[in-house]
């Protein structure tokens, strides 16, 4: 049983450590920005605007990033590049639309502003599109 969980190395367990994270994180997301794509209509008069750029492009923003962006990230194509519309958009959802009260409302957009800025450091990892792409 021992010699199962220490056949891989420091090396690949951390790859896989980092694929999970970054799946998990863009599969969740994804609900969120697909509820906003199908009911842009409905969402988009009672938007926040924090960039004061308009209610539906503040919209159309977050969609790109909660759904688009969330699928970058789960194969791993320009990983650290999906991130920051992410962190931006985890960011306002914390500190304008829940007013920074990260063990309330806040809980889940901090939890995932955390997540998406571990994910921006430490990269993509070996089980992603963008190393492939640079071999």
């Amino acid at each position: 049983m021992k010699k199962i969980f220490s056949s891989t190395s420091p090396e690949t367990s951390l790859s896989i450590v980092i694929f999970l994270l970054r799946a998990a994180a863009g599969a969740m997301m994804i609900p969120h920005g697909y509820d906003k794509l199908t009911k842009f209509a409905e969402y988009a008069p009672g938007f926040s605007d924090p960039f004061h750029i308009g209610r539906s492009l503040s919209l159309a923003l977050l969609i790109f990033a909660e759904f688009f962006c969330s699928m970058f990230l789960i194969v791993g194509l320009l990983t650290r590049m999906a991130c920051i519309p992410l962190i931006i958009g985890m960011s306002v959802a914390l500190f304008y639309s829940h007013h920074g009260d990260l063990f309330g409302d806040g809980q889940l957009a901090a939890l995932f502003l955390t997540i998406f800025i571990a994910i921006f450091f430490m990269g993509p990892g070996k089980l992603s599109m963008d190393r492939m792409i640079s071999k």
